[in-house]
């Protein structure tokens, strides 16, 4: 008999349907739900590749829950199961958009989901073998980019990452705040140490203490033997508390002793420890906010805060977008068949509004390489057939006439520039305009960057519009 390949099942709770009594014959299920939620805290199955995110409860107000445990669980691959098919712009429907590979509505036919799984699985094990870049590695592209605003957060991120200050990242989901988070930890003097993080988004109330403080042996009945906790084992490295914001009051309060004294004890013991490890925490919405909402304490905030970050939105950088595109399919952090985008797909790409950010464009990549049939993907095949003209930008009702005239030759620009490969010659006949002014645009575009040599076909990376 075939030895069952590992399958996650996250459901709001324990899923009793035909469909997972089913694939339970197939499949090893490990199950993540709120009834469950202590496997979170460890680690996915070993050898787990695909997922199974079960929303045919309609539980919408359980989705930002779902989403954090989705990013904690890290999966190559998920197939949606719902109820009935999304209805456009719906937080179901943006959750199945940005995590899942396909979906699956009610009743659903196990042996095609079954083979929907297995087909997921091949990919996720092609990936492997084939010099796929390792996860840090494809995250570490959101950094990338000659936009002003990742440009700005780098240079923060580089001068914060020397000192020995604790960092606050505020971002939207999505922007990259934990591959900053580990720009930092790899750019100081303590790189050499352990970093660990604790996802607080899916730490439960009731295992705050144990989990962060760690136990003695006997502390409580299942404590059979002692347990450093999770910031003993940084001492000597990084902590980095991701999703900061998502704690309640009562786990901020259980926090506050440790940013004050930077000494924890143990569950069941009297000894005090030294914690000496670098403080970074991210969060995805403003802390000064959530101060006045009385929904975070400001004593915590003032010991987190000294120095922030703020990564910005992909709508933010549309310029970066198509050499962000690019890198992940040339980088085949993608895992399937390179296939170039075309002219439409870029145009498509950079009018997108990125409600998810990073994770949404490596998502939407994925699709359209797993569903192009032609020699090039299109707009149809990244599921932005109607995104040609929308830019998405909630203040642009505010912007004048010169300024949609900038950021038209700006997008016109790199567009241009990423379709021609970089070839100045090229992106002009594009365009349909003559190389001294396809100079004099970036020459505009371009202002207080130090120049540098264009040879005919290729400007530096660095001179991107």
């Amino acid at each position: 008999m075939t030895e069952k390949r590992p399958l996650v099942w996250l459901s709001a709770a324990h899923s009793k349907s035909k469909v997972r009594s089913a694939l339970v014959y197939r499949w090893e299920l490990t199950d993540f739900n709120a009834e469950n939620p202590v496997p979170l805290l460890l680690s996915p199955p070993v050898g787990a590749k695909v997922g199974i995110l079960d929303l045919s409860e309609g539980a919408t107000d359980d989705l930002p829950w779902f989403e954090h445990w989705l990013e904690a669980l890290n999966l190559s691959y998920w197939v949606g199961i719902v109820a009935h098919r999304p209805i456009s712009g719906t937080r179901t429907a943006q959750l199945i958009t940005r995590y899942c590979s396909d979906f699956h509505t009610l009743p659903v036919d196990s042996d095609r989901l079954d083979t929907v799984l297995g087909h997921l699985w091949g990919m996720a094990v092609i990936r492997e073998p084939c010099g796929t870049l390792p996860r840090d590695g494809y995250q570490s592209l959101v950094l990338e980019g000659n936009s002003l605003a990742i440009r700005q957060s780098r240079e923060l991120l580089r001068r914060f990452a020397v000192t020995a200050e604790p960092v606050l990242i505020v971002g939207e989901s999505g922007t990259g705040k934990d591959a900053a988070a580990q720009f930092i930890h790899q750019h100081s003097t303590r790189a050499s140490g352990p970093l660990v993080t604790v996802n607080c988004a899916a730490l439960p109330e009731s295992l705050t203490q144990s989990e962060l403080f760690g136990y003695e042996k006997g502390a409580f009945t299942h404590a059979l033997s002692a347990h450093p906790g999770r910031l003993e084992q940084a001492i000597g490295g990084s902590l980095i508390l991701s999703s900061i914001d998502e704690l309640n009051l009562e786990q901020q309060s259980a926090i506050l002793r440790f940013l004050q004294e930077g000494q924890i004890e143990r569950i069941g013991g009297s000894n005090p420890i030294r914690i000496d490890s670098r403080i970074i925490t991210t969060a995805s919405q403003p802390l000064t906010e959530l101060i006045e909402a009385e929904r975070f304490r400001s004593d915590v905030y003032y010991r987190l805060g000294g120095l922030e970050v703020r990564m910005p939105p992909l709508r933010e950088r549309r310029e970066d977008i198509p050499s962000l595109a690019e890198a992940l399919l040339d980088s085949s952090a993608l895992g399937a068949e390179h296939k170039p985008l075309g002219e439409a797909a870029i145009r498509s790409l950079v009018n997108h509004s990125w409600p998810g950010n990073f994770r949404e464009l490596q998502n939407r990549l994925r699709q359209g390489l797993l569903l192009c049939d032609r020699d090039e993907i299109t707009p149809e095949d990244l599921g932005l057939a109607h995104a040609g003209t929308d830019t998405g930008d909630a203040a642009i009702s505010n912007l004048s006439l010169e300024e949609f005239r900038a950021r038209a030759e700006r997008q016109a620009l790199s567009c241009s520039l990423a379709l021609a490969h970089h070839n100045i010659s090229a992106a002009a006949r594009i365009l349909k305009i003559s190389r001294v002014s396809f100079y004099r645009l970036m020459e505009k575009y371009n202002r207080g960057h130090s120049g540098g040599h264009y040879r005919q076909g290729s400007p530096p990376k660095g001179d991107l519009p």
